[in-house]
């Protein structure tokens, strides 16, 4: 069994969490935990022999200057956006430079998280503009729900299987 660890990376209140524990423990909570420092959690994907240390990281900006000690030895991140706040989205780019600074071999990809929050329209239009702008820095880009599921395992199966056998 490998183990490899995966940081959980984007603003406040984006559904980090959320993403985490649905994951993880099959759960969704709508009550509001702020994370303060950071959270692991550990999960094996049978399919590939990986056990993943899923470090979920605080979201707080005034956290930023020691993100990088945490960021260390990451293998893959998921950079998460709230599709309901266009600034998570806009500050997607600064999430990536931040993890592929730290660990530029690492495998990323991006989960525009709550998206069964807007309208399909909005949201396809949201998911076009970050294709065009990060296809080619990320693996794959999800239009994730932690309350309904959609596309959780996918993005951290993914995410695991890239780890596992690069390409």
């Amino acid at each position: 069994m490998i183990s490899k660890k995966i940081c959980l990376v984007g603003d406040f209140g984006v559904g980090k969490t959320s993403l985490i524990r649905r994951f993880v423990e099959q759960q969704f909570s709508d009550q509001y935990l702020s994370t303060v420092g950071v959270k692991i959690s550990r999960k094996t994907l049978e399919s590939v022999n990986l056990q993943m240390l899923i470090w979920d990281l605080e979201g707080h900006t005034k956290f930023k200057a020691i993100a990088p000690t945490y960021l260390q030895g990451g293998s893959g991140a998921v950079i998460v956006a709230d599709v309901t706040r266009q600034e998570t989205v806009e500050r997607i780019s600064e999430h990536i430079k931040l993890f592929s600074s730290v660990n530029p071999k690492g495998s990323i990809t991006l989960a525009l998280n709550k998206s069964d929050l807007v309208e399909e329209e909005k949201l396809a239009k949201i998911t076009h503009l970050v294709q065009l702008q990060y296809s080619d820095q990320v693996l794959g880009i999800y239009q994730t729900s932690a309350k309904t599921g959609s596309y959780v395992d996918e993005i951290f199966n993914k995410l695991g299987e890239s780890i596992i056998s690069p390409v």
